[in-house]
């Protein structure tokens, strides 16, 4: 799946129908990034106190890399 040549209207759909999840170590969910994951292996995040704005998409194996990343701590400030 190409997530660059998805149908807008169907994101839309998809992001308006998601089913957010929040880290049950955040406070409250209002501070932190929430994902959803979407039909076709799409998977999107968002910034939970800015939700109007758009959500980042991507694939499960972008999604797989990104999370990867950070578990290894590849993905630290150094």
């Amino acid at each position: 799946m190409n997530k660059n040549e998805l149908d807008p209207a169907w994101t839309e759909s998809q992001l308006r129908d998601a089913d957010w999840q929040t880290s049950s170590l955040s406070s409250g969910g209002t501070n932190c990034v929430q994902v959803a994951f979407l039909a076709q292996g799409i998977v999107a995040l968002r910034d939970s106190k800015n939700i109007e704005k758009p959500a980042h998409l991507f694939t499960d194996d972008e999604y797989d890399a990104f999370v990867g990343g950070i578990l290894s701590g590849e993905l630290r400030r150094s």
